[in-house]
């Protein structure tokens, strides 16, 4: 038997982090830490060896693409694919930042959909029979879904939106925000809410097209809320810690094999959430 393998992005700190430490507790294989920053990545490492987890650590950068292919072809030649792969990786401007909208629009997507989608464009190829995808997103993505003018919403949720639309769906967010039109153009006043919308959006196509290209495959990709959680990127106010934010998006990892679903959904405090 080859050796099972997790691959969690983002996760020197917050709830990449915590993913990690609870994946080493409970998944039969191995568990990789990835960060962009090495230096970072690996002081995460031993503080969870210092717990007793026994993680391993590769260098990820979701905003470089060449890292991700590096990334990628260490794990195909390694481990012949990834088991599970949970995209956790994100930024947030916080409330208040006075950071011009455009910029706040363009930086977030980059990272949040854009980056993200590169991630999945070269990691779904690797995942195996039998594999879950897990991409981390947010409430707020609903929120901002029910947000959009009627015609932006009916496209977010139509079963027959393709992977391109959605692309240039998101570009066209940035793209009137830089002009200042996004209101007019149907969009709401929150980019990390838009860039999740996009996020969870992709995970459903992604799903819709597994079940029609891999159909025996097993393979069950989600998105998932892990609700309000203590990081340095949201607030000392927020009620959960990150060790209970990861519960959701661990359990959607761990489906037992032959699980059937949940599948091409977003779930939040592990229920299926309507979209």
């Amino acid at each position: 038997m080859s050796v099972k393998v997790a691959v969690v992005t983002g996760s020197n700190k917050g709830i990449g982090l915590a993913i990690v430490r609870a994946l080493c507790k409970q998944y039969q294989g191995d568990v990789y830490l990835t960060s962009r920053d090495v230096g970072r990545g690996e002081e995460a490492v031993k503080s969870l060896s210092s717990e007793g987890l026994n993680p391993k650590f590769h260098q990820l950068d979701i905003n470089d693409v060449s890292s991700i292919t590096a990334a990628a072809a260490f794990f195909k030649e390694k481990y012949g694919g990834v088991d599970v792969l949970i995209n956790n990786a994100a930024i947030l401007f916080k409330e208040g930042d006075t950071t011009p909208f455009a910029v706040q629009a363009d930086v977030t997507l980059k990272t949040n959909f854009f980056a993200t989608r590169d991630m999945l464009t070269h990691f779904l190829p690797l995942i195996k029979a039998g594999g879950r995808v897990v991409n981390v997103s947010s409430l707020g993505g609903s929120w901002a879904l029910k947000d959009c003018s009627p015609a932006l919403q009916q496209r977010f949720r139509s079963e027959d939106i393709t992977e391109d639309e959605l692309v240039g769906l998101m570009q066209r967010f940035v793209a009137e925000s830089q002009k200042g039109k996004h209101k007019e153009d149907g969009w709401p006043e929150t980019a990390y809410g838009v860039s999740k919308t996009g996020l969870t959006t992709l995970s459903m196509i992604h799903a819709r097209r597994l079940s029609k290209e891999r159909p025996n495959d097993g393979i069950l990709v989600n998105a998932c809320c892990p609700g309000w959680v203590r990081t340095d990127m949201t607030s000392e106010k927020a009620p959960k810690s990150p060790d209970e934010g990861a519960i959701t998006p661990v359990y959607l990892a761990l489906l037992p094999p032959g699980a059937t679903e949940p599948h091409g959904k977003f779930v939040s405090d592990k229920e299926v959430q309507p979209w």
